[in-house]
């Protein structure tokens, strides 16, 4: 494993109109597509199966496997799905790459088209980011007049289209068959499996439904081999991906990186810890999972690693914590957000967030009981493996990995607020101007 930054998905992210088909081609776009068009499609999914590469949105299943596994072809229509619903508290890598580089993403959804044979394919965004909606479609126009898409793409008379959706702004659409509710125009609730979407997705057709990363890395595959990106990362945790640092550290940013790199050397890449203040807590995934501390700095951020360690590497969404953040504080606006945001199909998830934030909110404001540790944790337990998705066990991880490291907080929320034990004006990153009361006037004006 390198320690070293692998700029290919970002390599020109600081063009000044990196987004537009011109730019695209003139580092190598669409080539990828030429030499994908001259192979059989079974010849692409063998290549990305070799790669390992294993998908980006978090879950780590392996690419080219989920589309090995889709029923096989009967004449009827097939379907590739991307789920660009990017939700999760802390994760910022989607939304970049569609904004700096889509057609990197454009050019994955045909070829992975062609691949499992889907003639029409839908990128599912999430609805608020209308910038990032009109860009799609803009480089979805461009690539249809550039004859990338249509019925005779490249000449080689292969039919793919694209539609890009914008979704309704709910976080239970990241689950891949809530997702698909939602495209068919229903409530984004997720589905009982089986069937999985590979035998009954989208329209009760097989369907693949991908990450943006994950797509937009195979023209790379297709294009430098297989071998190439196995030459990234580790044995298990093969390529590169773009890792999302944001909190407490001097510069935030997204670092593009092989998997196995440490969380060391990413904050020494950003510039080291906020003000030299001292690492508190960190998420290896986003807020859904279990929080790491400063004794986690060096497992490698590959899939297994994290696993290994009592965590998960999810979407590489790095929230970093300095020693001024009260850990009930954070841990509770995450509670707070996942309650809000269950679907409220299942009991578990439904009644039990709604009395984990109870509790959360509780310890807070510095009235917890003596039992309210053992019940936030016994109520977690009830939750974990027992709701339809995976929304009810990320409601559960921040809490029980919080309570593990960090008990002696949530103990003091029985006497003192949060507040007070961490007044949070230390811990803003931005500095802001406060409102002073004026001679004349008993109305507030600025500073």
């Amino acid at each position: 494993m390198t320690d070293t930054l692998t700029p290919i998905l970002t390599k020109f992210w600081d063009d000044p109109q990196s987004w537009t088909l011109a730019t695209y081609e003139r580092h190598d776009g669409y080539k990828a597509l030429t030499k994908a068009l001259e192979m059989e499609p079974q010849a692409i999914i063998d290549a990305v199966k070799d790669s390992s590469i294993r998908g980006r949105g978090g879950a780590g299943f392996p690419t080219g496997m989920k589309w090995s596994f889709m029923s096989p072809p009967d004449g009827g229509p097939r379907y590739l799905v991307v789920n660009a619903d990017e939700s999760e508290p802390g994760t910022c890598k989607d939304v970049p790459l569609m904004m700096a580089n889509p057609h990197a993403l454009i050019e994955g959804v045909i070829i992975a088209s062609y691949a499992i044979g889907c003639e029409h394919a839908f990128i599912y965004l999430r609805g608020e980011v209308v910038h990032v909606y009109r860009r799609l479609l803009r480089a979805v126009e461009e690539a249809r007049a550039a004859g990338h898409l249509g019925t005779n793409v490249g000449g080689k008379g292969v039919t793919v289209d694209i539609t890009v959706h914008a979704g309704a702004g709910a976080y239970i659409c990241g689950e891949e068959t809530a997702l698909l509710d939602s495209l068919e125009g229903r409530r984004g609730q997720p589905r009982l499996k089986p069937p999985f979407p590979g035998a009954a997705g989208l329209y009760a057709r097989p369907t693949s439904v991908n990450n943006v990363e994950s797509i937009a890395s195979v023209p790379g595959i297709i294009l430098e081999g297989s071998d190439w990106f196995k030459g990234m990362g580790t044995e298990k945790s093969t390529g590169f991906g773009i890792f999302s640092l944001s909190g407490h550290v001097t510069n935030p940013g997204q670092f593009e990186a092989p998997l196995g790199i440490t969380m060391r050397e990413l904050i020494e890449l950003a510039g080291g810890m906020r003000g030299g203040r001292k690492l508190k807590f960190w998420t290896p995934g986003g807020s859904s999972t279990p929080i790491f501390t400063e004794e986690h700095l060096d497992v490698p951020l590959d899939f297994d690693s994290v696993a290994a360690a009592g965590s998960m590497l999810g979407t590489r969404a790095l929230q970093v914590f300095d020693e001024t953040v009260s850990v009930v504080r954070a841990v509770a606006r995450w509670t707070d957000f996942y309650a809000h945001e269950s679907c409220g199909k299942c009991t578990p998830c439904r009644e039990g967030t709604w009395w984990l934030r109870q509790i959360m909110n509780r310890i807070e404001a510095g009235q917890g009981t003596q039992d309210d540790i053992d019940k936030l944790v016994d109520i977690c337990d009830n939750i974990l493996g027992r709701s339809f998705c995976a929304l009810g066990d990320a409601a559960t991880s921040p809490i029980t990995s919080a309570v593990q490291y960090f008990r002696e907080e949530f103990e003091a929320g029985m006497h003192t607020p949060a507040h007070e034990l961490f007044p949070p004006e230390k811990s803003v990153l931005f500095t802001v101007q406060t409102p002073v009361q004026t001679k004349e006037s008993s109305g507030m004006v600025s500073a």
